[in-house]
């Protein structure tokens, strides 16, 4: 049993490499795809609005086809999706059809996403260990692409960068297969030694699990947070690159600073896992988020371009532990047989925000100019400590 969990738990972090992967790609490329199609800021940023369409399918879908078809197959079918929209990518073809490609990998990686958060949080042993390590994976894949991608935005047949991503999701499937081998999420419990969740009240009155998690106000509310946090870290990720060459005069290499960002959140979800425990996962939310606004305030403010990329690593740092923390809230927080459900929708949602607050990032720029992503972002930070103070501290507060 605790090596088919392994098994389990190795494939999931994998997953979240390839959404990682995904999210890191398109921060060095927007440059390059403004001359290769002759777009600007704001065309180029449909890029991120209609990736927000494929999330919100996959976002309100997640719930019904994972019941309907087990979780096992969808993982399966989302990783085949997302790869046609990479093959579609890498042919590098006109402008609308491209930003065809971003609405199937849309789709697939709200899976990917929600999918991995929701099965993790559903185990009953060492959760928010596994949340953090699971999300540090997602951190390196977002580091590394960066890296791989700016070399790219260099060729000739730069839309080749693809070729990696569709590698990497054809290695997800195989892992998904062996691991989950098209079951149902509850089946898999079982298999590692997990009975499934006692159900709830209003599941044995005949209410289905959609009403029973839209009634959740704590629901909404982390579904929100996630909304802006994750917009907030993916609006980095993939416009600062853009505002150090416009605003800071950066060159080529700019594009590492992109990396910077990640591997600063890839290291921050296993470094401060012990500050997490010590002072309280709901407490240290607040923390993070006003360290990050003081660190944003010195890109914003200070002319340079060196102390700028160190502030933009440590804002990685501190904004990396806040996802895996929610979602490990959202597990102690909701009722055990509606965790997967709503983490499915909390997850998916967030993914939702990595998509269109960048396309709203991009056409304020397209009016004004780059130089907007920081308030933007200082603005967002302040909405996320808002959001937060109303969230549950735990089970007992939830009504």
């Amino acid at each position: 049993m605790r090596r088919r969990g392994r098994i389990q738990f190795a494939t999931l972090c994998w997953s979240i490499f390839v959404a990682g992967w995904n999210d890191g790609t398109v921060g060095p490329l927007l440059l390059r795809l403004q001359a290769v199609y002759h777009v600007g800021y704001a065309l180029v940023s449909l890029i991120f609005i209609v990736n927000t369409v494929g999330f919100v399918i996959g976002a309100s879908t997640y719930l019904y086809l994972t019941e309907r078809f087990k979780f096992g197959v969808m993982v399966v079918l989302a990783s085949v999706i997302a790869i046609v929209g990479y093959a579609l990518e890498t042919s590098a073809p006109p402008f609308p059809a491209y930003v065809v490609g971003y609405l199937l990998t849309g789709f697939g990686m709200s899976f990917l996403d929600a999918g991995s958060n929701a099965f993790v949080a559903s185990l009953s042993e060492d959760t928010s260990t596994k949340m953090g390590i699971m999300h540090a994976l997602y951190g390196l894949g977002a580091m590394c692409s960066p890296l791989v991608s700016t070399q790219f935005a260099l060729f000739h047949r730069w839309s080749f960068v693809y070729l990696a991503h569709i590698g990497i999701t054809a290695i997800n499937i195989v892992f998904q297969l062996l691991a989950f081998r098209l079951k149902s999420q509850d089946d898999c419990l079982l298999e590692i030694g997990q009975p499934p969740p006692e159900k709830t009240k209003e599941s044995e009155a005949g209410m289905n699990k959609y009403k029973q998690v839209f009634r959740l106000r704590a629901v909404h509310l982390m579904a929100f947070f996630i909304f802006t946090y994750v917009g907030v870290e993916v609006t980095i990720g993939g416009w600062i690159v853009t505002y150090v060459i416009k605003e800071r005069h950066g060159g080529a290499s700019s594009g590492y600073i992109s990396s910077g960002f990640f591997g600063g959140l890839t290291i921050g979800r296993i470094a401060l896992l012990w500050l997490n425990k010590k002072i309280g996962e709901w407490r240290v939310i607040f923390l993070y988020v006003l360290i990050c606004l003081g660190l944003e305030l010195v890109v914003w403010l200070v002319p340079d371009l060196l102390s700028g990329a160190i502030c933009v690593s440590f804002v990685g740092f501190f904004l990396g532990p806040i996802f895996p923390i929610v979602m490990n809230h959202a597990g102690n927080v909701l009722p055990p047989e509606l965790i997967s459900g709503g983490i499915g929708w909390i997850a998916s949602f967030g993914s939702a925000g990595a998509a269109m607050f960048p396309f709203i990032t991009g056409a304020i720029a397209s009016g004004t100019s780059i130089a907007s992503l920081q308030p933007l972002l200082i603005a967002m930070m302040g909405l996320l400590i808002v959001v937060w103070a109303f969230v549950p501290r735990s089970r007992e507060t939830l009504k």
